[in-house]
């Protein structure tokens, strides 16, 4: 398994612009802790947000990249995401890579897609989860 360094999808020719299209059920942590995601290990600290997709599909947002990207949606605990453009790859082998530097490493499998959300903030996205929730989008205006 490659072990991805120094990564920037804006200098990848086979990286595309994504947003993702969904309402998930959040609700925020007490003590820290970690929780384990398909894709490897979520560490969170009181107050961050465990947020569970329409797929089911687990994972962990820091309180304030979460309050960023995320707006409540009506009933207790749901939320949508903000329609924030996001450059991705689909990988066609097992990958691994930092959420950030010094962050959990998480781990892909061929057809899972590498998410970039800022340089050296990164995520992983299963093939099926990506195709359920995520669209192609025109890239930011600068």
């Amino acid at each position: 398994m490659e072990t991805l360094k120094d990564i920037d999808l804006r200098n990848d020719p086979a990286a595309r612009w994504f947003v993702k299209d969904e309402t998930v059920q959040v609700i925020f942590a007490e003590v820290p802790g970690e929780l384990v995601s398909r894709e490897g290990p979520n560490r969170y600290q009181a107050g961050d947000a465990i947020v569970t997709g329409a797929t089911g599909d687990r994972w962990v947002v820091s309180r304030e990249r979460f309050d960023a990207r995320y707006v409540p949606e009506g009933s207790t605990g749901a939320y949508r995401n903000r329609p924030v453009p996001v450059l991705v790859k689909e990988m066609l082998q097992a990958f691994a890579i930092e959420r950030s530097a010094g962050g959990d490493v998480l781990t892909g499998k061929p057809g899972d897609w590498l998410m970039q959300y800022a340089p050296g903030d990164y995520g992983i996205t299963e093939r099926a989860r990506f195709l359920a929730v995520y669209r192609p989008t025109e890239a930011p205006s600068a």
